[in-house]
């Protein structure tokens, strides 16, 4: 019997192994193709690109690269002895155009014209004091600058992006998940989130799912019909269609930074 026995030890020693490899194959088989997951997945945020509603050049700046910035703070001044000037001549205009109407008070004729001009000329004030107040570029929200600022003697254009704030509390993930693993994917369905270099996942649930992608085969013609790619590649590559994740909980001290990489796994929609 003992001999038996330890003629079958290693069959069976090999049975188990075999047994465990695919077991194992099994499961990484169901991870891998079954469960929606994916590598390619990054930190977004809202960020907010900050530019000044005068132009002129820039006479100070106000804040440091990355620095941390409250909503309403001061992120650098735009030519402001220039409007100052430009406020004290409207402030001047307004007053004659008001002196010119009291003098026109008796001729109802004059007098309606005057009240024109000053009707005009405090409208100009209005606007050179908006102008004044407008040099003063300051952060919509709480947040980090970026790293890159204007410079004192730079030319800032009315309308032209000097800087961005990536904006506090507003980080969310955004995974990449091939269109064969959508039917898997709910909104609301639990995430778990491994971002490269934290030690611990971050929890989160489906708050959407893109509506649509570009059609890279297609495009508009000159005269706005489809111009379609004549070629086919005969070989089909799943499209990636954009979901975002919304965090539940981020640990204290943790700081996510937009552009950071992750890997998303969807879980259990009742997880």
């Amino acid at each position: 019997m003992n001999r038996k026995l330890s003629l079958l030890g290693p069959y069976a020693v090999t049975l188990a192994a075999v047994v465990a490899a695919a077991l194992t194959a099994w499961h990484l088989w169901q991870y891998y193709t079954e469960a929606p997951w994916t590598r390619d997945g990054h930190v977004r945020a809202d960020v907010i690109q900050v530019a000044p509603d005068v132009s002129g050049l820039v006479t100070a700046v106000m804040v440091d690269g990355n620095a941390w910035v409250r909503r309403g703070q001061v992120l650098f001044v735009v030519d402001e002895a220039r409007f100052s000037l430009a406020l004290r001549v409207a402030q001047a205009e307004a007053a004659s155009a008001r002196a010119a109407l009291a003098l026109a008070r008796r001729d109802p004729a004059a007098a309606d014209s005057a009240q024109a001009r000053l009707a005009t000329a405090d409208a100009a004030l209005d606007v050179a004091s908006l102008n004044l107040a407008r040099c003063r570029v300051t952060s919509p929200v709480d947040g980090y600058v970026s790293d890159r600022l204007p410079r004192a003697g730079d030319f800032a254009s009315r309308g032209r992006p000097a800087l961005s704030v990536v904006a506090s509390g507003t980080q969310f993930v955004e995974g990449y998940f091939e269109e064969t693993k959508l039917p898997a994917i709910r909104v609301g369905s639990a995430a778990e989130v491994h971002i490269m270099g934290l030690p611990a996942p971050l929890r989160g649930r489906v708050q959407s799912i893109a509506p649509g992608i570009e059609d890279q085969d297609r495009s508009s013609g000159p005269n706005m019909l489809p111009s379609v790619n004549p070629t086919f590649n005969w070989v089909r590559l799943a499209q990636r269609i954009p979901v975002r994740i919304a965090l539940d909980k981020v640990p204290p001290g943790v700081r996510l930074i937009a552009g950071q990489t992750a890997t998303v796994r969807i879980r259990d929609a009742h997880e």
